[in-house]
């Protein structure tokens, strides 16, 4: 048995999971989450800004601090649509390596997809022709699978802060907004997604997915051990969309169930999460707390163990 560290540098969000590994195995041990926005303006503008790398190093530093405390022995921190976007995505990732040791990973959107499918098949056997969706900050995760693997993946640049930053500009958006943000959703499936693909089923992760699960059980924050398995349909999807899509940021931030930070976003997320739910004709989405957070868990305790006394110069400092 191995114990890992993940941290996710998501677009949005900045996660941590400290769990045991034992084989295909994944027990979760900690698991921590910050709303960072890394991705803030990379979409238009293809650069991190200061601001935004200094709330993720922030981050970190009690996110590796917590590590050590907890015995991690293997760390992996993985990179994923915003830093793969950013010309100096790949520099801010090797300053991460400096001043905090971690290894890092940047995927690519297949490699994303499949470790994604990887960290949700690792608590449960995956039905026959199950769609996982995960929709992030920068880009959406589409993966058909079942118990003898995948059979499709890909990667779309449909994430919710990408979509915000592209069509929702009012505060509430504007009936037109939503319905171009709608629109181009539809149209990258039908370019993206071949007519074969028809799931029989879906299986939703990250943030987005997991907020509808918390406003559909009425709960005034997540709760994993609730929302892991809670089904939503999309009947709730569409209401929900309605609902969240007609107050402003200052009314969705004292909505109980939603993370104040993450209601500059939710509407663009759910619009997607409702547009691939019409696509497939599917009437629900399964909510799945395990994610590419476990997927990483497994491939951090593929890593080699670490050198005694290798920690690099500028170990844990701040920004």
């Amino acid at each position: 048995m191995t114990r890992v560290a993940v941290v996710d540098i998501g677009t949005n969000s900045t996660r941590l999971l400290v769990a045991e590994v034992c084989g295909d195995s994944v027990e979760e041990f900690d698991r921590r989450l910050a709303i960072t926005r890394l991705g803030e303006g990379v979409d238009s503008r293809r650069k991190l800004l200061p601001v935004a790398v200094a709330r993720v190093r922030n981050v970190l530093v009690d996110y590796r601090h917590v590590a050590d405390e907890l015995g991690a022995e293997r760390t992996l921190a993985l990179a994923t649509s915003a830093i793969r976007d950013a010309e100096n995505g790949e520099a801010f990732l090797g300053e991460l390596e400096w001043s905090y040791g971690f290894t890092t990973r940047l995927l690519s959107g297949d490699e994303e997809a499949l470790l994604t499918f990887r960290g949700v098949a690792s608590g449960r056997t995956i039905a026959e022709s199950t769609l996982v969706v995960d929709v992030g900050g920068g880009s959406t995760e589409l993966i058909l699978g079942g118990p003898e693997g995948v059979s499709f993946h890909t990667s779309l640049d449909l994430g919710c802060v990408r979509l915000t930053e592209r069509f929702l500009h009012g505060d509430p958006p504007r009936a037109e907004e939503l319905e171009a943000c709608g629109a181009h959703v539809r149209e990258l499936l039908r370019e993206t997604v071949p007519p074969e693909v028809c799931p029989a089923t879906a299986l939703g992760v990250a943030g987005t997915v997991t907020t509808l699960a918390t406003l559909d059980l009425g709960l005034e924050e997540e709760v994993p051990e609730l929302v892991h398995g809670h089904k939503v349909a999309a009947s709730r999807v569409a209401r929900f969309l309605d609902e969240l899509g007609a107050q402003p940021v200052s009314e969705l931030r004292e909505l109980p169930g939603l993370h104040p930070e993450r209601a500059p976003v939710i509407v663009a997320g759910v619009v997607v999460v409702l547009e691939i739910l019409r696509h497939f004709g599917l009437e629900e989405l399964e909510v799945s707390e395990r994610d590419i957070m476990h997927g990483g868990a497994l491939a951090a305790a593929e890593l080699s163990a670490p050198v005694e006394g290798d920690a690099p110069p500028g170990a844990y400092t701040c920004c």
